[in-house]
């Protein structure tokens, strides 16, 4: 399934991921499905295709068709400063959380999709990162609900102790 320019013939897949400043937990609820467009409508204006795509609570990943004619560190700075923009455009009571309209880190991390893995098996790999997030939570939850049954069965026993009748 390579793509063809005039003179070449390419199939150069990036899996990228992106993450917003100090790792703040923002991309959820109205402003996911803003970033999710805002990012559609980037790639779609350079020419590059976003073969699979998750939105996590703290950072994006993205697998990536980007032409060899346009160099990868320039799209992915494009990117994140064109959504950044538009990000404090659209949200601007952002800007006193992340001050300087800084929304993403200055890195990022980026992985060439070899010919030996297939686009399958990076796509079940970003969907298992994704649910490990999601496990990762139930258990925080879990813990946290352990806290508070063994928190409260010491507060009763202490009240019985003290005959108070709550």
């Amino acid at each position: 399934m390579a793509k063809s320019l005039s003179h070449t013939r390419y199939m150069c897949k990036y899996h990228v991921i992106l993450v917003p400043k100090f790792r703040r937990k923002i991309i959820y609820n109205k402003l996911r499905k803003d970033i999710q467009g805002y990012i559609k409508d980037l790639c779609k204006w350079k020419g590059v295709e976003i073969v699979e795509g998750h939105m996590m609570p703290d950072h994006v990943h993205l697998l990536l068709d980007i032409p060899p004619k346009m160099s990868v560190s320039y799209f992915i700075g494009y990117l994140k400063g064109k959504s950044a923009l538009m990000v404090f455009e659209q949200h601007s009571n952002l800007k006193y959380k992340f001050g300087n309209r800084h929304f993403w880190t200055t890195g990022y991390k980026i992985m060439k999709a070899i010919k030996s893995k297939s686009d399958n098996e990076i796509k079940s790999y970003i969907i298992k990162k994704e649910n490990e997030g999601k496990q990762k939570k139930v258990a925080k939850i879990a813990g946290l609900n352990k806290f508070l049954r063994i928190y409260y069965g010491i507060v009763r026993k202490k009240y019985k102790e003290l005959e108070i009748w709550y």
